[in-house]
């Protein structure tokens, strides 16, 4: 492997890393030959460093060096190897994981302890999980006529290429990376700009781990240059993008006027809590204060809706205030706080601005609503109350730490509120009653239902959007479908003729 250009960057707590800076190319790291970008730290506003970008010739290369691999090594890899070498970067990862969980809390400002423990750790998980799929991706045999014999086969695509969000740029760009090589494709990985840090150490890893030149390329820059002609280069046969409903339109767009390239979007997300009269409501309190209030309310399937039954409205607030009182906010290394600040100036104003927007409207400021601290990007968690479905505050995604409170007086009107969005990414219910968790979880129109829980995930388990939340989906069997051609062959017995 060449030399890397690695840099010293300095941490809150005093300490220091080393963190990588130029792109990751056929096993080499290379510097790029589009505009430097700064990496700033959210808690500070300083420069983390400056960090090489990928041209339209950068993405050329990747994409070179991907069909390269796939033709010529990849391709005819036993399963069983590709499931391997998924294995052993999931153990190098693991010997690195508070290496990586400190690059992730420095780029993107969450806390060490939840980097750790949900982000990193899910993600090893998450290359287990596949490596046991990659020898167990089979076809059928199916009945047709006497005189003939019919089988299928699930290939790989080939190149495939992911552009994956700052908010998990560990987890996202995993989730993709490792059904994509279980399936035996190659990959051209753009991770945000915002934050590449932690992927540019999961590259050493990756060469450590013995993977052959070319399999995982790993790049970074702008949207309109490296984005856009990664997004239409006619080397690349599938898509895989992870940000918001915009962006997610250009990939269709771009990907559609190159060789139609298949697709797999997942997007926004204005995901509805529905409390029930009969729920636990401390428990309900303290779930659904996480599923919107987790990661600094920086998740697509945040749960930023609550609908709550009238008659337990106020005791259900009370104890979701005192819930959302418990959250410190502050410095990532400091090993109590849970919320850090939220990723860069702009996602801060956006948010205060949306905090403004809501008091306009009408709702009612119930809980924080202000920045914190002279420094950084701290927003306290926001509770609005008195909300109505024609608000901006509960149709609109913020991505940020507030939270939009409304009353119903039956299911069905929970349920008509709920379904009264764009999005469809995700949805919650809590109640005691087992056939009103099931009815509810039927009638919402959202790829994953919680039910007296939220924001809980299983490698295992499909996750992916209706409507403009996107489609296609993340993890479990499914998602190895979405990095599968399947082919049918029919042949005719000459015996039979």
């Amino acid at each position: 492997m060449a030399q890397a250009d690695i840099q010293t960057a300095q941490l809150s707590n005093g300490k220091s890393i080393q963190v990588h800076t130029q792109l990751f190319i056929n096993n080499q790291f290379v510097p790029g030959n589009g505009p430097m970008l700064e990496t700033i730290n959210p808690v500070n506003e300083q420069v983390i460093c400056k960090i090489h970008s990928a041209s339209e010739k950068d993405v050329d290369a990747a994409v070179e060096a991907a069909n390269n691999a796939f033709k010529n090594v990849w391709k005819k890899e036993a399963a069983a190897q590709r499931g391997r070498l998924l294995n052993i970067l999931a153990d190098l990862m693991e010997r690195e994981k508070d290496e990586l969980a400190t690059l992730e809390a420095l780029d993107n400002g969450k806390s060490f302890v939840v980097a750790r423990d949900v982000d990193v750790t899910d993600s090893i998980a998450c290359l287990r999980y596949f490596a046991g799929w990659a020898d167990k991706i089979h076809g059928h045999t199916i009945e047709t006529t006497y005189d003939k014999m019919c089988y299928t086969r699930h290939e790989p695509i080939g190149c495939v290429a992911a552009i994956t969000p700052w908010n998990y740029s560990i987890m996202m760009p995993i989730w993709k990376l490792a059904p994509a090589l279980a399936a035996g494709n190659t990959i051209v990985l753009k991770t945000s700009e915002v934050t590449p840090l932690a992927m540019l150490k999961v590259a050493e890893l990756i060469v450590e781990a013995g993977f052959p030149a070319g399999v995982v390329n790993i790049i970074t820059g702008l949207g309109h240059i490296t984005g856009s002609h990664l997004t239409g280069h006619p080397g690349v046969h599938k898509m895989a993008f992870t940000g918001s409903t915009v962006t997610g339109r250009r990939v269709m767009d771009g990907s559609a006027k190159s060789n139609l390239k298949k697709v797999q979007l997942e997007l926004g997300g204005k995901s509805a809590q529905i409390v029930c009269a009969d729920a636990d409501l401390q428990n309900a309190a303290i779930q659904s204060c996480g599923g919107i209030f987790n990661n600094h309310g920086q998740s697509c399937n945040a749960g930023s809706r609550i609908l709550v039954h009238e008659d337990v409205h106020d005791k259900f607030l009370e104890l979701f205030i005192a819930e959302a009182k418990k959250i410190k906010v502050g410095d990532p290394f400091d090993p109590e706080v849970s919320q850090g600040p939220q990723i860069n100036k702009a996602q801060f104003d956006k948010i205060l601005d949306y905090i403004e927007i809501g008091k306009k409207e009408g709702a009612k400021l119930v809980h924080g609503g202000r920045r914190l601290f002279d420094k950084g990007y701290f927003i306290e968690p926001t509770v609005f109350t008195g909300c109505h479905n024609n608000m901006r505050v509960m149709r609109e995604e913020i991505f940020g730490p507030v939270v939009a409170i409304a009353t119903f007086k039956t299911i069905d009107e929970a349920i008509e509120i709920a379904n009264d969005s764009d999005y469809g990414l995700a949805g919650g219910v809590y109640t005691s009653n087992i056939d009103t968790g099931i009815i509810v979880s039927n009638s919402l129109e959202a790829g994953t239902i919680w039910v007296n829980c939220y924001d809980v995930f299983d490698q295992s388990t499909p996750f992916g959007g209706y409507k403009q939340s996107g489609f296609g989906k993340e993890l479990g069997l499914d998602s190895l479908k979405e990095y599968s051609h399947i082919k049918s062959v029919k042949i005719q017995l000459l015996s039979r003729l």
